[in-house]
């Protein structure tokens, strides 16, 4: 028998991607749950589900849009079952700080009997540079609708290195992680940072969150996508999240990346230039 693959869903985003590396760097085999890969793997179509379970032993698992969007519960469900159906026990989801529906997706993959763990993580910092904050921030000037409450912001990277140490150690079964950076800062803070790294002027205004849907809308974004950056602006971003942990430090044995070191890094790149 060929040797068992570790299935990475969302393997070509922010977290997938570098879970993936991490794996091929430890010599694991690794397939890539992505549409654009071969065999195609989509959340939304239940066909592409079963082959891309051939052979696989464990799953890193990765649901898009966002576990907080209508139907991502039952779906997650369905999915964890069928896995633990085709004989695969080791599942690690990544899961979202403070949401409310996030959590019920928890407890539908536990409730498949898999031999779980679960990665609940803060906002990215790559938000700012791989998501819908890049082209503020390149702009000069980052809308959004929330002013003092503060954040624990943590790197990919690290969720990356907590993700295949739960999928590599068996120690970690049963685990539920909350993953921060070492400090809290308001949005305004972070793009401050961003700002002195990047040696450019780049502003922050907070907005009411009306305004700021109303212009995704005129920007041609989704309604569903508009919906949930309503939802995790007007009820994550509560203060419910304004607090940091121990737990990268509790699985990796070292301290979380700063914000700081990774805006000096990411500026060094010049994603955040001026366009000629």
């Amino acid at each position: 028998m060929s040797q068992k693959v570790t299935l990475v869903l969302g393997g070509t985003g922010k977290t997938g991607r570098r879970v993936a590396e991490r794996l091929q760097e430890r010599g694991v085999a690794v397939r890539i749950g992505a549409r654009s890969a071969s065999p195609s793997f989509d959340w939304t179509d239940e066909a592409t589900w079963a082959p891309v379970l051939e052979n696989v032993d464990r799953i890193y698992v990765c649901y898009q849009p966002d576990l907080a969007v209508p139907g991502s519960v039952e779906t997650i469900r369905k999915f964890s079952n069928l896995a633990v159906g085709a004989g695969i026990r080791r599942l690690v989801l990544l899961s979202g700080r403070g949401e409310d529906e996030a959590e019920a997706a928890e407890r539908a993959l536990q409730a498949s009997g898999a031999d779980w763990t679960i990665i609940r993580g803060s906002w990215f910092f790559e938000n700012f540079n791989e998501g819908f904050l890049a082209e503020g921030v390149s702009s000069g000037s980052v809308f959004l609708p929330v002013d003092t409450v503060t954040e624990p912001f943590v790197s990919c990277d690290d969720i990356a290195d907590v993700a295949v140490e739960a999928l590599l150690d068996d120690d970690h079964v049963g685990k539920v992680y909350s993953l921060t950076g070492p400090r809290l800062m308001t949005f305004a803070e972070a793009v401050a940072e961003i700002a002195a790294a990047a040696k450019r002027p780049i502003s922050y205004q907070a907005i009411p969150v009306a305004d700021f849907a109303a212009q995704l809308q005129a920007d041609g974004v989704p309604d569903d996508y508009v919906e949930l950056i309503r939802y995790l602006f007007t009820s994550v971003l509560d203060g419910r999240n304004s607090s940091v942990t121990s737990d990268v430090e509790r699985v990796l044995g070292r301290r979380p990346r700063d914000f700081a070191t990774y805006a000096r890094e990411t500026a060094a790149t010049g994603v955040w230039s001026i366009a000629a």
